[in-house]
Formats: C-alpha cells, sequence, structure tokens
C-alpha cells in the first residue's frame, strides 16, 4: 500500500472543496458506500436509474454502476489504469447523520475493554478501511478514550482528502488524534500491513466484498491479533411503511444486483461470521438498521432511486411497473407520508491477542 500524508487534523464539517481533483466526477452530481445497502446502494458509481423519476440521475455512490458486473469496493490495483471515483463526497455527507444513528453502541463496551487491555500501548492506532470521507473515525474516535493514531485507506484519493481535512482532533478523554492516508487494495490486506495495529474499523464494506476478500481480511486481522468492528452491513430486508405489492419484488430484484459478479451483497454478514470464528475470533453481531421518516427525506429519496434503479438494471422486465412504484415512492417521501427501515448488521471480531497476552 502507498502511504501519503501523515498529518494533524482539526474535526469539523466536509469542507465544499477539496482542491484539485484528478479525475473528473459525473456533471451535476449532488451528493462508502451503500443506497443503505450494499454494492448498489449507496456503494456504486452514479448512472440515470430513472425509469423516470422526476430526475434523471443519482447522486454518484447512491445508484447502480455505470457498467454491469463493476464493482464499487476500496481496490486500487496499482498496477493497473486509474479509475474514476464512484462516491461523491455528498452522498457520504448525505448518509452520514443515519449512519451515526444507526451504529450499534452495544458492541463499544467490549471492544474498549480489549482496547483498554492492550499491552504497552501508549495509544492505539486504528487503520479505517474505504474510509470515504472519514465518517467512522468522526463517529468512533470522540467515543474512545487515549491517544488514538487513525490510518485511512481507500481508493480515492479526493475522499482521503475529505477525510483527512475532517477528522477529530480530539478523543473522549480530550487525548490527541492524529491522522494518516493511505491508498490500497483491501485484497492485498496482510498481517505485517496491520503491524501495531490495535483496531481495523469499516463501514458499508463487507457487502461488496467477494468471499475470497473477506476470507484475506478476516486471516489479516486475527493473524495480527487484531480486533476488527465492521460496521452497516446490508442484511438483505427493507421496510416500507405504507407497504406496497411491487415491494418484495424490487427488494429481491435488488439483493440479486448485490450479488453479480462473485459479490456477497446481503450474505457478506453470515460469511465474515464464519471466516472469523474459523481463525479463533470471537464474533458479535448486532442490528444497525436506518430509520428514515420525514427528516431523512433527502437521504430518502436518493437511496429510493439508487434502490429501484439496480432492481430495474437486474430485472428489466421490472421497468414499466417500477417508474410508477418509484413516482408514488418519491411523491409520499416529499409529502412526509413515507417510513422506511433499511436493515444492517454491525460486526465486532476479537481475534485472539498476539504475543501471549490474554
Amino acid at each position: 500500500m502507498r502511504k501519503t500524508a501523515v498529518t494533524k487534523q482539526r474535526g469539523g464539517k466536509i469542507p465544499t472543496q477539496a482542491g484539485p481533483r484528478d479525475v473528473a466526477t459525473t456533471p451535476g452530481a449532488t451528493g462508502t458506500g451503500d443506497a443503505g445497502t450494499g454494492p448498489v446502494g449507496p456503494d456504486a458509481a452514479a448512472r440515470s436509474v430513472t425509469p423516470d423519476a422526476g430526475s434523471p440521475s443519482v447522486i454518484p455512490g447512491a445508484g447502480p454502476a455505470v457498467r454491469p458486473g463493476e464493482r464499487a469496493t476500496v481496490r486500487l490495483r496499482e498496477d493497473g489504469p486509474e479509475e474514476p471515483p464512484r462516491y461523491a463526497p455528498e452522498w457520504l455527507e448525505l448518509r452520514e447523520p443515519a449512519d451515526a444513528g444507526a451504529r450499534a453502541l452495544d458492541l463499544l463496551d467490549p471492544l474498549r475493554i480489549r482496547l483498554a487491555n492492550l499491552p504497552g500501548k501508549a495509544g492505539i492506532v486504528v487503520h479505517d478501511l474505504g474510509c470515504g470521507t472519514g465518517s467512522m473515525g468522526r463517529w468512533l474516535a470522540p467515543r474512545l478514550d487515549g491517544p488514538q493514531h487513525w490510518v485511512l485507506h481507500d481508493r480515492d484519493p479526493y475522499l482521503l482528502h475529505f477525510a483527512a481535512v475532517a477528522s477529530p482532533r480530539v478523543a473522549a478523554d480530550g487525548s490527541r488524534v492524529t491522522v494518516e492516508t493511505r491508498r490500497g487494495d483491501v485484497a492485498r490486506l496482510t498481517p505485517d500491513a496491520l503491524a501495531g495495529a490495535s483496531l481495523v474499523t469499516a463501514s458499508a464494506l463487507l457487502d461488496v466484498l467477494t468471499r475470497e476478500e473477506i476470507e484475506t481480511l478476516a486471516a489479516a486481522c486475527t493473524g495480527a491479533g487484531c480486533p476488527a468492528l465492521l460496521t452497516l452491513s446490508v442484511a438483505g430486508r427493507v421496510e416500507l411503511t405504507p407497504s406496497d405489492p411491487l415491494d418484495g419484488e424490487i427488494a429481491d430484484a435488488f439483493n440479486a444486483h448485490q450479488r453479480r459478479s462473485g459479490l456477497l451483497g446481503p450474505d457478506a454478514i453470515t460469511v465474515a461470521c464464519e471466516a472469523f470464528s474459523d481463525r479463533g475470533a470471537t464474533v458479535r453481531l448486532n442490528p444497525s438498521p436506518w430509520r428514515l421518516g420525514p427528516a431523512e427525506s433527502a437521504l430518502t429519496a436518493q437511496w429510493l432511486r439508487g434502490w429501484v434503479g439496480a432492481a430495474v438494471e437486474e430485472r428489466p422486465q421490472l421497468a414499466e411497473r417500477a417508474e410508477r412504484y418509484l413516482r408514488e415512492r418519491l411523491e409520499a417521501c416529499e409529502t412526509g407520508e413515507l417510513n422506511v427501515v433499511v436493515h444492517h448488521t454491525d460486526l465486532l471480531a476479537l481475534s485472539r491477542p498476539t504475543g501471549g497476552t490474554a
């Protein structure tokens, strides 16, 4: 993995501009991953997804990939051509409050106990995989005590810039928080790459990985004796109120879209649980649903466009009915009459510490 800068940062809102950009994004874009739901939802690239939904496009990250089977992951193949970014910071900022409200607080106490018992540590080192604009750090760092150094990994240098400048500066007890950024490929992660790590984190990542990549991630974490907090993996279940007869068909088609090209989609959390458990880790799972009501209408509208668009891409025969469905759902969203629960699962894997420490 290629390291970039090590910087001391001040916390704060994601800035409007990140400076010069290497790669152009989709023109007119307004918004790492999940339309609340995995590789397509907010974890995929922009394209026109409507069956005509009142808007011709979706914020980059909230809809299906440009090319069928294209994967939206943190991968950066350094021996291959540079790829354009697939997530707009506007999308990640839009979903950040829902993510923060969904993550499972019940997993923090066992994590704090493990971190407090680390031998000979003056602080902790956290590797955040597929960090996007750094929302995990903004959520977690102020909930942990002691000095922290965050290593932010992503394939997109533009998002890494946002993550660095908007990172928190103090821990829960006022200790210092510092950050560095790295571009790299999660599929190449090794125990050596995590040498000295106290914790690995990720959000909305597992469902856009293959079985082999999850096995690699689990092997790296357990080989380094490093716990992993992996949040907001899609569960493949969505509840919309009021209901519609087409809800189930759209959900099934969306889940099938997520499983394209060997990606695990809603099966990822089960595979990850097995991968860590088979390597001796203690695994805990907690639900972490998005609960979207009238106050989250902007996020709900983007999620709907991405969710329905992916379903239609997977099953084009749905297009005519999906056009009516999406139009009515967006109207209900605009008038505050739609509530949505998008189910996710958080995973905490406590690997056996290395060096004989309990």
